[in-house]
């Protein structure tokens, strides 16, 4: 049975054209042909734009596993700077013997041999881990690099299934920008990042919240960021922005549901775990806080650049201050924008700042940042300029590690070049989180308002009127995108509906 959302305004709107709205898209269809015609029909036949947007998602995984092809074959196991010239660097085979996976251990449960005492990753990515494990079906008594070669396969199809949820659920998000999905699908860094972890595990997870939450479903959200939770730590930063929006718009009672059902959702998880084996439950929290400043951020770059180094305790509660003084800002940018600002508008900066402020950055943390920047701001020339950023961050790192492994050979990027990707990396995202507080002031030069939607991720908050504000703006009437009379028509819709992606 349909939800309320699923017969609000959305249905009556033409799918948007990014081909039509967005020069970059416009420039880059020209590999395909072009835009296509007035009268051309998109939809009607078997490749509707989500089963396109799937083939180009999967496609894009493939090649991403190509690249990681010289260590598949040989460079995880023959030397240390191997893995970093190839820049084809995976926790994953290594994991699979360090946390005791090869040798049948239970994560929490039995204790590690080496420099970890139990598996440091949240519960439900340690089953995640433990599920490709019993997946990988090569016999105890074939070689090990075959059984690493194995487990990392059988993890990347598991991983590919997560990208195709990725790309579903950003492309449905927004009822009629479903070619947004594409940005996506094309990430190069999504690509690069896929299978270095089990980020992408989590980032499913948050992306069908974020679906859920579309379609007014506040319960099936908040199991949904309960589980990914679970998985990872960032997915709990969402219920800020929520409480927020939520607080202006009087749906207090819509938040208290989505917080219920994560908080059920985190516990039902964690609970078992954490009787049964405290101490392997606990060490994720443990890691975290005593975790040194490591690579990809900006206390790096202080530490590197002053040569001075900074206590960990320092850093963790300078990295807490500043993520709230940050929160802070974000929380009074929406209460006081003059229109109410979009949910991932407010999902992305939060992320964000989580990630600048953070201890580490590590590569594949970029793909907690693809899909709410492709929801938030869904133009191409703004999401390639971050790209590249990560992109050329993504080489650094591994051209780095590469000069500090192969000795006096010094084969890579010094500590000087390195430096230098994580100024692009922290540049780049504090590029794009500044045009996204600019939609947020200016909601003219939001791409998604551009044909009078509201907030099509934001569920019971598009176009609900507003009861809290500050500055005196006092209540707004509903309907919180350019007022119809500036409202720019979408270039190319006509009475039969659009002609193009």
């Amino acid at each position: 049975m349909p939800s309320p959302q699923d017969t609000s305004v959305h249905q009556d709107r033409p799918v948007v054209r990014p081909t039509q709205q967005d020069e970059v898209a416009a420039a880059g269809s020209e590999l395909i042909g072009g835009p296509l015609g007035r009268w051309a029909r998109v939809g009607t036949g078997p490749l509707t734009p989500v089963r396109v947007l799937v083939l180009v998602a999967i496609g894009m995984f493939a090649l991403g596993m190509v690249q990681k092809i010289p260590c598949y074959d040989w460079a995880w196991f023959q030397g240390a700077s191997s893995q970093y010239t190839h820049a084809c660097y995976s926790d994953i085979p290594h994991l699979y013997v360090g946390r005791g996976f090869a040798d049948g251990l239970v994560p929490y449960a039995d204790r590690l041999n080496g420099d970890m005492a139990y598996l440091e990753y949240p519960v439900l990515t340690g089953l995640f881990m433990q599920v490709a494990s019993w997946l990988t079906l090569t016999p105890d008594s074939d070689p090990m690099q075959q059984r690493e070669q194995m487990y990392w396969m059988v993890n990347a199809g598991m991983l590919m299934i997560c990208a195709v949820v990725i790309v579903v659920c950003v492309a449905r998000t927004h009822r009629n920008r479903p070619w947004d999905g594409l940005l996506v699908a094309l990430a190069p860094a999504f690509a690069l990042t896929a299978t270095i972890n089990w980020d992408l595990f989590a980032v499913a997870l948050t992306a069908a919240a974020m679906l859920m939450w579309s379609r007014g479903r506040a319960i099936a959200f908040g199991i949904l960021i309960g589980l990914a939770t679970a998985a990872k730590l960032y997915p709990v930063l969402l219920l800020g922005p929520l409480l927020v929006l939520c607080l202006r718009a009087g749906r207090l009672r819509d938040f208290g549901r989505a917080l219920f059902g994560a908080v059920a959702a985190w516990l039902v998880v964690n609970v078992p775990v954490m009787l049964v084996a405290p101490e392997g439950w606990k060490k994720f929290y443990t890691f975290s806080q005593e975790r040194q400043i490591d690579y990809g951020s900006f206390w790096l770059l202080i530490t590197q650049r002053t040569g001075r180094p900074i206590d960990v305790s320092t850093v963790n509660t300078a990295s807490v201050l500043l993520m709230i003084v940050l929160c802070a800002g974000i929380a009074g940018l929406a209460l006081s924008a003059r229109h109410r600002p979009r949910f991932a508008q407010l999902v992305f900066l939060v992320v964000a700042a989580f990630v600048l402020t953070n201890k580490v950055y590590s590569p594949q943390y970029v793909l907690w940042l693809i899909p709410l920047a492709a929801l938030a701001r869904p133009r191409w020339r703004d999401f390639l300029i971050w790209q590249a950023c990560e992109v050329l961050y993504f080489l650094g790192i591994w051209m780095y590690l590469a000069y500090t492994t192969s000795g006096d050979k010094h084969q890579g990027l010094p500590q000087e070049g390195y430096q230098v990707a994580i100024a692009l990396h922290l540049l780049g995202t504090l590029y794009l989180c500044a045009v996204v507080v600019r939609d947020v002031l200016m909601p003219e030069r939001d791409p998604v308002r551009r044909d009078g939607s509201d907030d099509p991720s934001g569920g019971v908050l598009d176009e609900a009127p507003d009861t809290v504000a500050l500055a005196g703006l006092g209540q707004h009437p509903a309907g919180h995108g350019t007022p119809a009379a500036e409202r720019p028509r979408v270039e190319g819709d006509t009475a039969d509906g659009p002609s193009a992606p």
